[in-house]
C-alpha cells in the first residue's frame, strides 16, 4: 500500500460537455472533500486554462447542497475549454501552480485531447520529481475513448437521440403526401451516437436508412437507398453522422471552409441541409433537413439515470485509487453481468493508451447493406439508457446547481 499523501486536489472540466458531466464533478468533489489525506479542494475556471492563468475555485467554500444538485445539473459548472498544451512552458506553469496551492492530486475529466493533457501533465511532474497523482475522468457523449466499454454522457446522449428519432418519427409519418426527413447527428469519426437512432426501433418509429463515417459515403448510393424506401412508403427518415465523409477522406458537409477547435478538428455541421437541398433537386419532393446539434449533449431532462450513476462512479473512483497511490490512469468501465443483468465496474488504463486515440463501431455492428446497425450494436446500447432522471424542480421547471465559484486564494 502507497504512502499516504497529504495535500490539496485540483479539479477541471475540458472539452465538449454532456448531461452528465458535472455527475463526474460531483463524485471526485465530494469524494475529495471528505477525505482526509486532501487538504483542500479546487477547481479550475475553464479547465486547464484555469491552471494557466491561476484562477482556482474553492470548492470546499460550496454549499453542500448545491454541490450535489451538480448530479443533475447539465453542461461544464466549473467552465470548460480546448486547450492544447503549448510544450514545457505551459508544463511548468502548471507544474508552478501545484507548488503554490500544495497540489498532490490532479484530475481531469475529458475526452481523448484531454487525457493527452492529463498524460503530458503526469509525465513532466514524474520527471522534475514532484509527487502528484494524476487521474483522467472519462467524458464524451461520443464513446470513442479507447480502453473503456463505455463513457459517461454517451448513454444520456443515445436516449435523447432514441427519443427524438422516435418522436420525429411519428411527425414525419403522419401526412398522406410524400415526405423525406434527414437528421444530422453529432459524431467526427465514430458513428455511436448515429447508430443509436436504431433504438428507436424499440418504440416502433425506427429511423429507414443510418449512414455512420466508419463506412465511406457514397452519394449516388445514397440516392439509390432513398428511392428505394420511397417507392415503398412514400416516405424516408435518415439520419447520418455529422462527420460523414466521401472516400477521399473530404466531408459530406461544409467543414472544409469551417472553423477548427484548439486541437485543430473541424467544427462540423450544415450535412442535413446539404443533403436535404440534393434530395429535393434529385426527387422533387418535399424535405426536410434537422440538426440536433447541442441538444444532444444538454437534454439532461433525459438524462439515463444509469448514466448518471456511472458518471459519479467514475468521478468518485479516480479519487479513491489516487488516495490508494494511484497515477497516470485513466478510470475505464468494464462491462459485466449479474444474475443475468447488466453490471458496470471500474478498472483502470494507462493515460498513454486513452490519449489520441478513437475506438470506432465494429465493422461487424453494421450490416451488410451498411444502412444500418445490428441487433448486437442494439444489446450494446440499450443497457446504457436505463433508467429516468431524478431531477429536483422548481416550477415545473429545472433546479440547477448556483456555484459561488469564490476564487481560491493563498
Amino acid at each position: 500500500m502507497a504512502e499516504k499523501l497529504r495535500g490539496a486536489a485540483v479539479f477541471g472540466q475540458s472539452g465538449g460537455p454532456t448531461s452528465v458531466i458535472n455527475a463526474s464533478a460531483y463524485g471526485v468533489i465530494r469524494t475529495a472533500l471528505d477525505a482526509p489525506e486532501i487538504t483542500n479542494v479546487y477547481g479550475m475556471a475553464h479547465g486547464i486554462v484555469g491552471m494557466l492563468n491561476d484562477e482556482l475555485y474553492d470548492m470546499s467554500k460550496e454549499d453542500a447542497g448545491e454541490l450535489e444538485l451538480l448530479l443533475n445539473t447539465p453542461s461544464s459548472a466549473l467552465g470548460s475549454c480546448r486547450y492544447k498544451i503549448n510544450g514545457d512552458e505551459d508544463l511548468k506553469k502548471i507544474h508552478e501552480m501545484c507548488v503554490k496551492y500544495n497540489i498532490r492530486y490532479f484530475f481531469y475529466n475529458g475526452g481523448n485531447d484531454s487525457m493527452d493533457t492529463c498524460n503530458k501533465i503526469s509525465n513532466y511532474m514524474e520527471k522534475v520529481g514532484y509527487e502528484c497523482r494524476v487521474m483522467g475522468v472519462p467524458k464524451t457523449i461520443d464513446n470513442d475513448l479507447v480502453g473503456t466499454d463505455h463513457c459517461p454522457g454517451f448513454g444520456s446522449a443515445a436516449k435523447y437521440i432514441a427519443t427524438s428519432v422516435a418522436e420525429v418519427h411519428q411527425d414525419a409519418y403522419v401526412y398522406d403526401t410524400g415526405a423525406i426527413t434527414v437528421m444530422e447527428i453529432m459524431g467526427r469519426n465514430a458513428g455511436w451516437l448515429t447508430g443509436a437512432s436504431a433504438l428507436a426501433c424499440l418504440s416502433d418509429s425506427p429511423p429507414d436508412l443510418i449512414y455512420l463515417p466508419e463506412v465511406p459515403f457514397d452519394m449516388d448510393k445514397f440516392l439509390r437507398d432513398i428511392e428505394a424506401v420511397y417507392k415503398k412508403k412514400k416516405k424516408c427518415l435518415i439520419t447520418i453522422s455529422e462527420g460523414a465523409q466521401y472516400a477521399d477522406g473530404s466531408f459530406v458537409s461544409h467543414a472544409k471552409v469551417s472553423t477548427t477547435d484548439g486541437f485543430g478538428h473541424a467544427q462540423l455541421g450544415g450535412t442535413a441541409a446539404q443533403l436535404a437541398a440534393r434530395i429535393t433537386k434529385e426527387f422533387g419532393v418535399k424535405t426536410r433537413g434537422i440538426e440536433l446539434s447541442l441538444l444532444q449533449r444538454c437534454a439532461a431532462h433525459l438524462a439515463s439515470q444509469t448514466d448518471i450513476d456511472e458518471a459519479f462512479l467514475a468521478g468518485k473512483s479516480a479519487v479513491e485509487y489516487a488516495i490508494a497511490g494511484g497515477t497516470g490512469k485513466m478510470v475505464c468501465f468494464i462491462r459485466d453481468s449479474k444474475d443475468g443483468k447488466y453490471h458496470c465496474r471500474v478498472e483502470y488504463e494507462p493515460l498513454s493508451i486513452c490519449a489520441n486515440a478513437e475506438k470506432k463501431i465494429p465493422k461487424e455492428w453494421i450490416t451488410k447493406d451498411e444502412t444500418y446497425v445490428t441487433q448486437e450494436f442494439i444489446d450494446y446500447v440499450l443497457p446504457l439508457i436505463q433508467g429516468d432522471n431524478k431531477r429536483t424542480q422548481e416550477n415545473s421547471l429545472p433546479r440547477f446547481a448556483k456555484l459561488k465559484k469564490i476564487k481560491a486564494t493563498i
